[in-house]
């Protein structure tokens, strides 16, 4: 990939930038020199889910980022503001906003409690929302400003429904938001979705998916850090309204080993939900 592209300087808010995903996309991001607010629940290390926001916080700073960890629960919306008015603080503005926070059930409708349905509308779509609301007064003063929604192409398929409706249409809800606002702010903020391709090794896919076998059929985050990198350091007025999975945007930059992200290179991949 060209290397021309960077994103010293930007400033980043990243939902669920403790572990995984959120991770993976503040540490490309450091190794540019960016300031990363990681906006993350989790302050104690928890057995089955590694990482807090002080553990990313020194991974982005050893990478060469700037760091600021915020306990955010993206449910409450004076959380939100508080993440936002602390990256506007200590960074001096927002370019970038990444809403990779996320919650999955995948259970059909008789077996997902409603408190689990609740769960994964307050995080996916609600807070997905509010976290942009209230970072675009910011993001609409900066140069070339980014949203980027780690949300699935909108495939109205019945079989995505079929097993885990509730999920679906939570997690949709984060790519209308992608259809819907780059369209009200084309030319102003630019608005994308990136999906992986295949399954990812993140503990949501060790601890719920699948367990070591799926992991390792998986490609390691930094597939879709590397995709995110190369969506957010492009013209915003250029890019918007897209529908992007990992693998396109890396063919598109050039590049031609995929095997490189793979957990066990060789090992057939398992491909992830909503993609024909």
């Amino acid at each position: 990939m060209t290397t021309e592209r960077s994103l010293a300087g930007k400033t980043l808010l990243i939902t669920g930038a403790s572990r995984g995903i959120g991770k993976a996309i503040a540490l490309r991001a450091a190794r540019d020199g960016a300031n990363i607010v990681i906006a993350a629940k989790t302050t104690t290390e928890h057995p089955r889910l590694p990482g807090t926001i002080f553990t990313a916080a020194e991974e982005i700073q050893e990478a060469g980022g700037r760091a600021l960890p915020v306990k955010t629960d993206i449910r409450f919306e004076e959380e939100v503001a508080a993440a936002v008015t602390a990256a506007v603080e200590a960074f001096g503005g927002l370019d970038i906003v990444v809403n990779n926070a996320s919650a999955i059930s995948l259970t059909g409708t008789l077996e997902t409690p409603m408190k689990m349905y609740d769960r994964m509308f307050e995080i996916n779509a609600r807070g997905s929302f509010l976290v942009t609301k209230t970072a675009l007064p910011h993001l609409l003063e900066a140069a070339n400003p980014h949203v980027l929604n780690l949300s699935p192409p909108l495939n109205l398929d019945p079989r995505w429904f079929a097993g885990h409706a509730a999920y679906t249409l939570a997690k949709y809800a984060m790519s209308v938001w992608v259809l819907g606002m780059a369209a009200e702010f084309q030319g102003k903020v630019a608005f994308n979705a990136l999906w992986p391709r295949t399954a990812i090794a993140t503990a949501a896919v060790r601890n719920l998916l699948g367990g070591e076998k799926m992991v390792a059929a998986s490609r390691r985050p930094e597939i879709v850090a590397d995709a995110a990198w190369a969506v957010l350091t492009r013209p915003a007025a250029a890019c918007s309204g897209n529908f992007f999975t990992d693998e396109e945007v890396l063919v598109a930059e050039g590049e031609t080993d995929l095997q490189k992200y793979a957990v066990q290179p060789g090992t057939p991949l398992f491909p992830d939900f909503f993609l024909d």
